[in-house]
C-alpha cells in the first residue's frame, strides 16, 4: 500500500496544473468542427503519412530544407566485405601506451622495447604527435611517412609485418 501511495502522489506532481474545466476540449464541447474549420475539416493524414510527397507537393520544403535528399552518389560496390578494409590505427603520441608498464619503465638508449602492435589489435602507425628521445623498436602492417621519420629521428625501428 505504501508503493501504490507513493505512486499516486508522483502521479499527482505530474499531473497539470491547469483545472480541466477551463481546457480547450472542454470549450469546444458542442462545435461541430471544433475549430478546424467548415470546409478542409480535420481529416487523418492530408498531405500523406511520412515522408510522402517530397517530389510532388512537399518539393518546396524538401528542396529548402533538405537540400540533396534525393538522388545518389559515388559507384556502387557489390558484396562488399569488410574484412579486408579493416585497418585499426594507432597515433605516435599513444604508441608507447600500448606496452606494459615495466616494459616502458625500463626502455633505455640501450635497451630498446619491441612493440608488436598486431598483438595489440592495431595494423596501422600514424604520425601525430612526438616520441620520447627512446629508440623504439615497432612491428606493424603498415607506416605513414611522417611515423616512419619520427621513429627512426628517436633511433627506433620500424619493422614491417605481413
Amino acid at each position: 500500500s505504501m508503493l501504490i501511495r507513493r505512486w499516486y502522489e508522483a502521479s499527482l506532481r505530474l499531473a497539470s496544473t491547469m483545472p480541466t474545466h477551463l481546457r480547450a476540449h472542454r470549450k469546444k464541447r458542442g462545435q461541430r468542427t471544433v475549430g478546424y474549420g467548415r470546409i478542409g475539416q480535420h481529416r487523418k493524414h492530408p498531405a500523406g503519412r511520412g515522408n510522402a510527397g517530397g517530389q510532388h507537393h512537399l518539393r518546396i520544403n524538401m528542396d529548402k530544407y533538405h537540400p540533396g535528399y534525393f538522388g545518389k552518389v559515388g559507384m556502387r560496390y557489390f558484396h562488399k566485405t569488410k574484412n579486408q578494409f579493416f585497418c585499426p590505427t594507432v597515433n605516435l603520441d599513444k604508441l608507447w601506451s600500448l606496452l606494459p608498464a615495466e616494459a616502458r619503465e625500463n626502455a633505455t638508449a640501450g635497451n630498446a622495447p619491441v612493440l608488436d602492435c598486431i598483438s595489440k589489435g592495431v595494423f596501422k602507425v600514424l604520425g601525430k604527435g612526438m616520441l620520447p628521445a627512446i629508440p623504439i623498436i615497432v612491428k606493424a602492417k603498415f607506416f605513414t611517412k611522417l611515423a616512419e621519420k619520427r621513429i627512426k629521428e628517436v633511433g627506433g625501428e620500424c619493422v614491417l609485418v605481413a
